[in-house]
């Protein structure tokens, strides 16, 4: 009996690997593969979690009100143009859901995260990668890459995993070179480890314009990866169609709980990013001083390469079997490169220490 057909695209999928979390044979093991908080997640958020595992049979709030308007008044925004899910890939699949068929085209940059893919090609839509300029999206490219069939566009900013990124004039002249009807999604997942004051975390350009969505995370310095919390600013229109089809309890009220009680804990973001980059600062001085070469980047985390073919594999290899989990991004098109989370003073210390030996 021939088995049934899916929607054509799901199996051309190569399905999402996240970063190793094991280390078979190893003592003790530091995990500095999937970018998580180098703190953990805030005493606060703690605290909220265990709280609310005392009512597991209760639903959530399926419109996470508590939370948005928490979100709204941080960042200035309005509630009502927030949309929550389980973690920002949710949003993103979700407008790919919304406004991709099998006759449209999504661009992204060549280094850009695997999810923007893998949500359109399950839609049916075609996939175009536009190449990079010294691992940095190049705005030209990019919208060299758009045609007619172009629904939505992702942008990284900062970009996951090369870790650079594009300041608010180019955000503005992508937005402006970009045809009516094509969706700009700005994907901020790293924008609070950004403390330059030419960043545009593209809240502006959402509350501005019609074709604008800006998605965030509580996965990285908020430490919550594990609940699977996100949201995205929306225009009107597009939030209420994300409103349409997300699932009615997308959100569990445990990580609903956390995220509210994490963005009172503004003081532990604080913390988690003075120490995101006197860490990164030190890691990348100590890279360089073993020769390697080290992608300049915003986020916590380092792309580091190691020429030659195969070495960089090699490398990954040896050092798991130290105990030390870091990402082989072979998958972005990086097979010279690992990305080496920015980890507590104590992990990143046993990265260089297991590192020792093998500079090129």
């Amino acid at each position: 009996m021939p088995a049934p057909e899916p929607r054509p695209g799901v199996l051309d999928i190569t399905p999402y690997k996240g970063g190793a979390s094991k280390a078979a044979g190893a003592a003790r093991v530091y995990k500095l593969s999937s970018n998580e908080s180098a703190l953990g997640a805030s005493p606060a958020a703690l605290e909220a979690i265990r709280a609310n595992a005392e009512a597991p049979e209760r639903y959530p709030d399926g419109s996470a009100t508590e939370l948005r308007a928490a979100l709204a008044a941080l960042h200035g925004l309005e509630a009502d143009r927030i949309v929550c899910g389980a973690g920002s890939d949710e949003v993103l699949q979700l407008l790919c859901r919304a406004y991709l068929g099998p006759c449209d085209a999504i661009v992204q940059s060549e280094h850009g995260f695997l999810v923007y893919a893998i949500a359109a090609t399950g839609c049916g839509a075609r996939v175009v990668k536009a190449p990079e300029r010294d691992l940095t999206t190049d705005i030209d490219a990019v919208l060299a890459a758009v045609d007619s069939d172009t629904k939505i566009v992702f942008v990284a900013n900062p970009n996951n995993p090369t870790g650079t990124w594009i300041p608010r004039a180019d955000l503005l002249r992508l937005r402006d070179g970009l045809p009516d009807g094509v969706i700009l999604v700005v994907d901020a997942a790293y924008a609070e480890y950004m403390d330059d004051p030419d960043y545009e975390d593209g809240f502006d350009l959402a509350r501005n314009r019609d074709d604008v969505v800006v998605t965030r995370t509580f996965s990285k310095i908020y430490g919550l990866g594990g609940l699977r919390l996100g949201w995205g600013y929306c225009p009107p229109a597009v939030a209420d169609v994300l409103n349409r089809i997300r699932g009615p309890f997308n959100v569990a009220s445990t990580a609903l709980a956390a995220g509210l009680a994490a963005l009172g804990d503004q003081a532990f973001v604080e913390r988690n990013r003075a120490h995101n980059a006197a860490e990164r600062a030190r890691l990348v001085a100590a890279l360089e001083a073993r020769q390697f070469v080290v992608t300049p980047s915003a986020g916590n985390f380092v792309l580091v390469r190691v020429p030659g073919d195969g070495r960089a594999r090699a490398l990954h290899d040896r050092l798991a079997a130290g105990g030390v989990l870091v990402r082989d991004v072979a998958a972005y098109g990086l097979p010279e490169h690992l990305r080496v989370s920015i980890g507590s003073t104590e992990a990143n210390d046993a990265f260089l220490a297991a590192l020792d030996g093998s500079a090129p």
